[in-house]
């Protein structure tokens, strides 16, 4: 508790604290506000009748992951979602365009001119979205939620402006949290969004559980479980040892330090699940098409072919992203121009060769992990019949998004507190560098 306290007796942290809660306040307000000429019983009304198709599930796996509220036909319905997706598509390319590289490696002006690019990409990435989002739910004659007398072109068209400035804002919002706040903006308002949905999903599933106290038991060991699995593997990193080659200037002698190069276990974050989440899109709308029923239903069922795909994209995926986002062979040009070097191992080639070795070890097990949990909602739902609202928040995308921005603010909170020789937010806690600063 006297950690707590610390934060609130530094007026610099207390400011950023107090700034973060008032911004992420305006952003759950504008879940409130409803798209012009949008009843918001009746939305509610129809976003339950969608929660019963494959439309509502792939809606509700969407919304776990970005906090969204697609559906729901509110302002904020798109969340951050063109923004994510926007980010991936220039995080691939920086690593494929050459220019796009170039421009990366100038530093900070370089990643500006990244950013500006990003958010120019999400004006379209919101436009192509929100015309989804406008004519399969708010246009769509079934659920009578277009405003009698409207046309549908206009107000189609302000709809989709509506939602894209949503959008907008929220990503303006970010960028003052990053800046002004605790945390990196964008993930701190996907967390926010995704335990927002927690509390109602919770409570709409035990009120249709026959047994809720001893379910809400079994859950709670379940989530708690697989949080502290989840933070033990976000933590762990491999760790190799580099040693500075010494210089001698005069009767100085510079250099011969060791560090250590950190290659975390779960290098890949994310994103191989987002991928697999992605692709097995396809086969559910191929699924709806004449002719394709039978290749659909085998997707559709969380068995034995179902798993076993999902799986094996996430093991792919994974080695490729980690290929992608860390290439071995720079690592070791970079190590042997700075005049360092892996004890033991020649530079150049085979450092590189060692790197590769190395990482693609820790990847399986990282892959391995990711496995596991983006299973375990798919167990949830078929064992224990739990709705994918709820089973969700106990695996998949979003309990790694929410520990991995948790465990950042920690450390952005120790941070602060070292700084001023305070002990720390969490004793012996934080980042190996943290731990070593105090």
């Amino acid at each position: 508790m006297e950690q707590v306290l610390a934060i609130f007796r530094i007026p610099e942290l207390r400011k950023r604290i107090l700034v973060t809660l008032g911004l992420l306040f305006v952003y759950r307000l504008g879940f409130q506000i409803p798209l012009p000429g949008i009843d918001l019983e009746q939305a509610r009304s129809t976003a339950d009748k969608i929660g019963g198709g494959s439309l509502g599930s792939l809606f509700g796996i969407m919304n776990a992951f970005t906090g969204a509220g697609i559906g729901n036909a509110v302002l904020f319905s798109l969340g951050v979602m063109p923004y994510i997706s926007a980010s991936i598509i220039f995080s691939l390319l920086v690593k494929v365009v050459p220019s796009l590289e170039a421009l990366s490696k100038e530093g900070a002006t370089g990643q500006k001119k990244i950013n500006q690019m990003t958010r120019l990409a999400t004006v379209p990435i919101c436009i192509l979205q929100g015309f989804f989002v406008v004519t399969g739910i708010v246009l769509n004659p079934d659920f009578q939620l277009r405003p009698a007398g409207s046309g549908n072109f206009f107000y189609g068209l302000v709809l989709i402006l509506a939602l894209t400035a949503g959008t907008m804002f929220i990503m303006w919002l970010g960028e003052q949290i990053t800046e002004y706040g605790i945390g990196n903006g964008i993930s701190v308002i996907i967390m926010c969004g995704i335990i927002a949905q927690l509390p109602s999903a919770l409570e709409q599933f035990l009120m249709l559980s026959e047994n809720a106290h001893q379910m809400a038991v079994t859950m709670g060991a379940i989530w708690v479980g697989t949080v502290l699995v989840v933070v033990y593997i976000t933590r762990g990193q491999r760790r190799i040892p580099i040693q500075q080659a010494k210089l001698t200037r005069g009767r100085k002698v510079l250099g011969g330090t060791r560090h250590y190069l950190p290659l975390k276990v779960n290098q890949a974050g994310v994103m191989p699940i987002i991928f697999a989440q992605a692709l097995f899109i396809v086969p559910n709308v191929l699924g709806s098409l004449p002719g394709f029923q039978g290749f659909g239903r085998i997707f559709a069922q969380p068995g034995f072919v179902y798993i076993s795909i999902y799986c094996g994209l996430i093991f792919a995926f994974s080695f490729f992203w980690v290929r992608l986002m860390f290439q071995p062979e720079e690592i070791a040009d970079n190590l042997k121009e700075h005049g360092s070097f892996i004890p033991g191992i020649r530079p150049g080639k085979a450092t590189a060769e060692y790197l590769s070795f190395v990482l693609d070890r820790i990847t399986l097990a990282g892959s391995a992990f990711l496995a596991i949990i983006a299973v375990i909602p798919t167990l949830i739902i078929s064992s224990m019949r739990v709705p994918p609202t709820v089973a969700y928040f106990l695996g998949g995308t979003s309990i790694l998004i929410v520990v991995g921005v948790a465990l950042d603010i920690v450390d952005k909170l120790n941070s602060h507190l070292l700084m001023r020789n305070y002990e720390g937010f969490m004793k012996g806690g934080g980042s190996g560098w943290a731990r070593r600063a105090s």
